[in-house]
């Protein structure tokens, strides 16, 4: 890959397309035979669902993404980055890690892949902890109630 410092900027991601936008973006890929159309229109088509607020707009995209990721190998650095955006806004966050170790392997000293990574870790340790504040509520619970069980036994 080459060692390039460009990548979009994250809040680019977070700014969906107008519904026009993206259904102009679909109707190039359709246009072009749909999973024969070119890489760049499957890929601008991509981009947009992964912009997308809606999960499974973002799911097409991140499967869009990973056969462009497979086919194209000059693709694979984009194709990464969006991937770990697309795993970070669907929720899936240990995809997102995956996808964003691989990119800082290549690229330890990109800011942006830095920034990336970061975002990433920050919300599967945030993540982590609530659910064990989660998990820690829901015994305390159990044992308030079979403590109360076991008074009125007696």
């Amino acid at each position: 890959m080459p060692a390039l410092n460009f990548l979009p900027e994250l809040q680019d991601v977070y700014e969906p397309l107008y519904p026009e936008q993206l259904q102009a973006l679909h109707q190039q890929v359709v246009q072009e035979g749909g999973e024969l159309a070119s890489i760049q229109s499957r890929f601008n088509y991509a981009w947009g669902l992964i912009k997308s607020a809606d999960v499974n707009d973002q799911r097409l995209g991140i499967k869009l993404l990973t056969d462009i990721y497979k086919e194209e190998p000059t693709r694979r650095r984009e194709c990464l980055y969006y991937l770990t955006i697309g795993c970070y806004k669907s929720g899936e966050y240990s995809m997102a890690k995956r996808y964003v170790d691989k990119l800082h392997e290549h690229e330890p000293n990109n800011k942006q892949v830095q920034t990336l990574k970061k975002m990433v870790e920050d919300k599967i340790q945030k993540e982590t902890v609530k659910g064990v504040v989660v998990a820690t509520g829901v015994i305390a619970a159990v044992a308030t109630i079979a403590g109360f069980m076991f008074r009125k036994k007696k």
